[in-house]
């Protein structure tokens, strides 16, 4: 992925606070001690993904309420309750009845198993976490409030001197795993942080008659937290004037750092070399996308122009695949034809630092049974199997001028496609796919192109996938990451949906 973003993401909020008895504290010494040492050991951890908020330890009612009042003021995204020991439900649900966020409940274990020959019974009320879960998930249920477990062990790489047992597990299956739900929780917060405080830009217009394309802004808004910034072609052509010579030449030599400059297709005699006014015009234009970008404090652009022929707009267009692919490796996620809910997806993607590159259904290959995924651009260069191609294109298949196009594919591996969509009754849908983009072969026509096999057959498939009603576009992300996506459209509040 490429490293010098933009605007990097902002990072995710977690309010962590540990629960526990306090007629233990008295009773078994060392025992309230140990439990924070475990509290401390959770919010390092979680610090390598998000800014972490510890209260501390809840043990009575009047310190949820403040604890609650606390995060408030935090601003936390997600709550993350660490059940240390046991601990009455009473003592701690007012935290998520003030602050009114999701809760993620952490039923860690600290060893394998007890010393059971030399466990007193303090030392086995710092391993019986679980105890109380099922007291919590009820309270949850009844005060109607969000909320997931995970279950596991600790991992903790050394074992505390009060303890009897072996409590080094942060090699074991099932401490890898918990983390793994725990990081993914995490970084779902740093999307919905990174949404809620962006800002989308609207170029253009939605390609005309593609139903699925359309959604109003205020539904953008109040689904996402974007604000949505729409924009005038003008207010791209305005910044063009400002493009220096040294920025130009500049912009040129990136794109020769990133992109193989092709020669003539060997397939489609649309597909050219690209000749010196192309690359010099959009080049320029790059510049001035990127401008436009910094000018308006933008994280993501949905973008689409038709107008009479051969007008300045239309030429201004033509160059936009190019600095639109530039941008979307950078951390500003493009899609073309004004689909805002794929520029949505693709900014999930990226925030996730999982690429997310704009694709739709290409072709079918009935012998290697794949399924042809790609676009016209733009292409997320972070997560190429090798620089990408440009070709001069002598028209853009059914859109308006010709210029320079994007030839590229994802590289060889697990690959996952996030499609948002909108419902009959207006509410976001996240869907997911999961496969293996392939070494297959692709076209040469100056298109974004990767072969994916999935594991039910492309007729099957297709079927299933279709009857969710998406969108015609997807954002492609490499990895199988179906678990972290779902964790993100449950903290945004989109109804979810997977197809593998």
């Amino acid at each position: 992925m490429e490293n010098s973003k933009i605007k990097p993401p902002l990072k995710g909020r977690v309010g962590l606070y540990s629960i526990g008895h306090p007629h233990y504290w008295n009773q078994f010494e060392g025992l309230h001690d140990r439990m924070i040492h475990y509290g401390k050991f959770i919010e390092n951890r979680l610090s390598e993904y998000a800014e972490v908020h510890n209260f501390g330890m809840v043990d009575e009612e009047s310190k949820a309420h403040q604890a609650g009042e606390w995060f408030n003021q935090q601003n936390v995204d997600i709550l993350f309750c660490h059940a240390s020991t046991y601990a009455m439900s009473a003592s701690h649900l007012p935290i998520a009845q003030i602050c009114k966020r999701p809760v993620v409940v952490l039923n860690l274990q600290p060893a394998l198993q007890m010393n059971y020959a030399k466990t007193t019974t303090g030392e086995w009320l710092a391993h019986c976490v679980a105890c109380c879960v099922p007291e919590i998930s009820n309270a949850f249920r009844r005060a109607r409030i969000p909320f997931h477990v995970v279950s596991g062990l600790l991992g903790l790489e050394k074992t505390p001197e009060i303890s009897v047992a072996n409590e080094v597990t942060y090699h074991h299956p099932d401490a890898i795993e918990a983390w793994k739900e725990i990081e993914e929780w995490a970084k779902a917060a740093t999307v919905t942080r990174t949404l809620q405080y962006g800002r989308m830009g609207f170029l253009g217009h939605t390609y005309p008659g593609m139903l699925d394309m359309y959604s109003d802004f205020t539904m953008i808004e109040a689904q996402t937290g974007l604000h949505v910034e729409i924009l005038e072609m003008c207010d791209l052509m305005k910044i063009l004037p400002s493009v220096t010579e040294a920025e130009k030449k500049e912009k040129l030599k990136q794109v020769e750092d990133f992109f193989v400059i092709s020669e003539d297709s060997p397939a489609d005699p649309l597909a050219k070399k690209p000749r010196p006014e192309q690359l010099d015009w959009s080049c320029q234009v790059a510049v001035a996308q990127e401008k436009l970008i910094r000018e308006f404090d933008l994280d993501a652009l949905t973008y689409y122009y038709r107008g009479s022929d051969g007008n300045e707009y239309e030429r201004l267009q033509e160059a936009f695949i190019l600095g639109h692919s530039l941008l979307t490796g950078n951390g500003i996620p493009c899609s073309g034809e004004g689909d805002m809910k794929t520029a949505v997806a693709m900014k999930v993607c990226d925030t996730l630092d999982l690429g997310g590159s704009y694709s739709e259904i290409v072709a079918t290959d009935f012998v290697d049974q794949t399924i042809l995924m790609g676009h016209d651009g733009p292409f997320h260069i972070g997560i190429s199997d090798q620089k990408p191609i440009l070709r001069g294109m002598g028209l853009y298949h059914g859109k308006w001028g010709s210029g320079v196009s994007v030839e590229a594919k994802v590289r060889t591996g697990p690959i996952t496609n996030l499609g948002i969509t909108q419902t009959e009754d207006g509410k976001l849908l996240a869907i997911s796919n999961q496969g293996m983009a392939t070494d297959g072969e692709i076209l040469r026509i100056g298109n974004t192109m990767t072969p994916v096999k999935f594991d039910k057959k492309p007729t099957h498939f297709m079927n299933e996938w279709f009857a969710h009603g998406p969108t015609h576009h997807v954002a492609m992300s490499v990895g199988h990451n179906t678990s972290q996506f779902q964790k993100v459209a449950t903290l945004m509040g989109w109804d979810f949906a997977s197809v593998t």
